[in-house]
């Protein structure tokens, strides 16, 4: 009797020791599903996940138009990043961290690159019939050099006349406004973007009117609205026209 219960104990110590020590350690995880697109010229960009370049048909390095699917596992307690570099010059351009629970915020990542610049949006050129002029406004430095708080402005796009062409209720830092069309009228005639708080008439920064000079082409105009330091003054320009790219 007394071998029996030695037997017994002896396999039950057994059993414990062997489940502490064999037992897989299992790492809560999921999968990670990121389409990207993107645009650059004339630089050329390489994407690095986790400091290893990301292949695209074959190569590591990449420009004009910029498509691709990055898979990968992220586990729970683990964060992964995926980086952008300029391939000739080795300076990181955008950096997303990625983890267990922001993975959804980074389903689809898109990007536009240009010289001095790197926009967060994904830009297709409107359509716009013959004879039409469509404008297109985004701000992504909207606050830099002016300390202004808002996430968007509103915009009045005027003739010198003081005509109202469109107007754009939120012009954002993230994503091109929907587009607004009327009739060409001139080809050497330029138009006032002025900026305003969002639902109000009063300048987003300061007391002064804030008119910005812009550009004219018939068809569609992409514009890129900048805040800028020349000689100690900040200034708002818009001569950035992303549908010269495209």
């Amino acid at each position: 009797m007394k071998n029996i219960i030695a037997l017994v104990l002896f396999l039950l110590l057994f059993s414990c020791a062997d489940h502490d020590t064999m037992q897989p350690y299992d790492k809560i995880q999921k999968a990670a599903d990121i389409n990207i697109k993107g645009y650059s010229k004339p630089d050329v960009l390489q994407m690095r996940l986790n400091g290893s370049p990301v292949s695209i048909n074959g190569n590591t390095s990449y420009t004009n138009q910029i498509e691709t699917k990055v898979r990968f596992v992220l586990d729970e307690d683990e964060t992964d990043e995926l980086a952008i570099y300029n391939n000739q010059t080795g300076a990181q351009v955008a950096k997303y961290n990625i983890t267990y629970h922001n993975a959804e915020d980074y389903k689809n990542l898109y990007f536009f690159n240009l010289p001095g610049i790197f926009l967060k949006t994904y830009a297709v050129k409107p359509q716009v019939n013959l004879g039409k002029v469509g404008f297109e406004f985004i701000f992504p430095n909207l606050g830099e050099f002016s300390g202004a708080s808002l996430t968007s402005v509103k915009g009045i796009l005027k003739r010198e006349n003081g005509m109202v062409l469109a107007e754009f209720d939120n012009i954002g830092k993230e994503n091109f406004t929907a587009v607004k069309i009327y009739n060409f009228f001139s080809t050497s005639a330029p138009v006032y973007l002025e900026l305003y708080k969002p639902g109000t008439s009063e300048p987003y920064m300061g007391s002064g009117l804030i008119s910005v000079k812009i550009k004219q082409d018939i068809g569609a105009n992409m514009i890129v609205i900048q805040e800028k330091m020349e000689n100690g003054t900040m200034v708002v320009k818009g001569d950035i026209d992303i549908a010269d790219y495209l």
